[in-house]
């Protein structure tokens, strides 16, 4: 345990590995003493945790061996066998839950009398809480293939349609990559760490689904298509065959314009009135874009006229009659 009021990053003077990648060198430039040029996402970093960083002398081991010696211990002490997960999430469960366990079943190195765990309760009141997890990505430029496709690590990911042969921002997180253009968030994937990998989002192809219906049974990115259960169910219901994937598409089209849970909740009305029709599928939705009728006018007592004005036409007759009499 730390002091809460020291706040320090200890690092060496040469390049280094930093926690993301894109802090691949902490210092950026080294000059006489302890004066360093710190990398500006690294810098980010500190600012948004509140530490002071303070370099290392280049080529001075010893002055960060603690840090390093801790990182062993760490893993001897967690990831000794190897473990194997099957995803980041339950890796991070498990070893939260064992360090929680580690903590409350081992002794404070200084404070002898508490456990690990007591002397952080102790100390959490002076520190100050982080509000919001730092955001760290890498983040870099690249082309989008006439296919919808961006390259990435050895892998390839799909992009929405409207941002084909455009330059994009692909923001690379330790667990998924998100792909922007002009500021719009045009894909989301979970990021795969093997090679030649293609990841399909069919989402992405709605937009060429529409003006080529066929592509739906021969099209890579629709092979195995995990479809809501609405739209599965349709689709069972349509069959197979070229005019039955055009009405499917016909309804797919819908989610362009008005949203996957308004198309959703329209099949699935549908369906419960016995109804396959992707005629009667438009026409629900058409009818809920429908402006919804004005309410009707209540006027307080206080405003009631006291001789309301009375819908008589017969009084153009009357005027008719005076007006010949003049």
């Amino acid at each position: 345990m730390s002091h809460p009021d020291r706040r320090a990053i200890f690092f060496g003077g040469v390049p280094t590995r930093g926690i993301y990648d894109n802090m691949k060198t902490a210092v950026t430039t080294v000059f006489t003493g302890k004066e360093r040029v710190f990398n500006r996402r690294f810098l980010v970093m500190t600012a948004h945790y509140m530490v002071e960083p303070t370099a290392c002398s280049p080529a001075a081991g010893w002055e960060k061996g603690q840090v390093e010696n801790q990182v062993q211990t760490a893993r001897g002490r967690f990831f000794q066998p190897r473990l194997r997960f099957a995803s980041i999430e339950e890796l991070n469960g498990w070893l939260e839950a064992e360090c929680r366990r580690w903590a409350e079943t081992h002794p404070h190195p200084e404070q002898k009398e508490w456990t690990v765990a007591e002397a952080w309760e102790a100390e959490r009141p002076a520190l100050q809480p982080i509000l919001a997890p730092f955001d760290g990505f890498h983040e870099n430029e690249h082309s989008v293939s006439g296919t919808c496709l961006i390259s990435f690590d050895r892998n390839r990911y799909s992009v929405m349609a409207k941002a084909v042969r455009r330059t994009v921002q692909v923001r690379a997180y330790a667990d998924r990559i998100v792909v922007r253009c002009q500021g719009e968030v045009v894909a989301e994937h979970p990021r795969f760490f093997g090679r030649d990998r293609t990841v399909y989002n069919p989402w992405h192809y709605l937009p060429v689904l529409v003006t080529k219906p066929g592509a739906l049974r021969n099209g890579a990115p629709f092979q195995d298509w995990d479809l809501p259960p609405a739209l599965a169910r349709l689709r069972r219901k349509l069959g197979a065959g070229d005019e039955a994937d055009r009405r499917f598409v016909r309804v797919l089209a819908a989610v362009l314009i008005d949203g996957l849970d308004l198309v959703e909740a329209a099949v699935r009305e549908a369906l419960a009135a016995g109804t396959v029709s992707d005629d009667v599928i438009l026409n629900i939705l058409a009818r809920r874009r429908e402006p919804p009728r004005p309410l009707t006018i209540i006027t307080s007592e206080d405003l009631e006229l006291e001789h309301p004005p009375l819908a008589d036409c017969g009084r153009y007759d009357q005027l008719r009659g005076l007006h010949a009499a003049a």
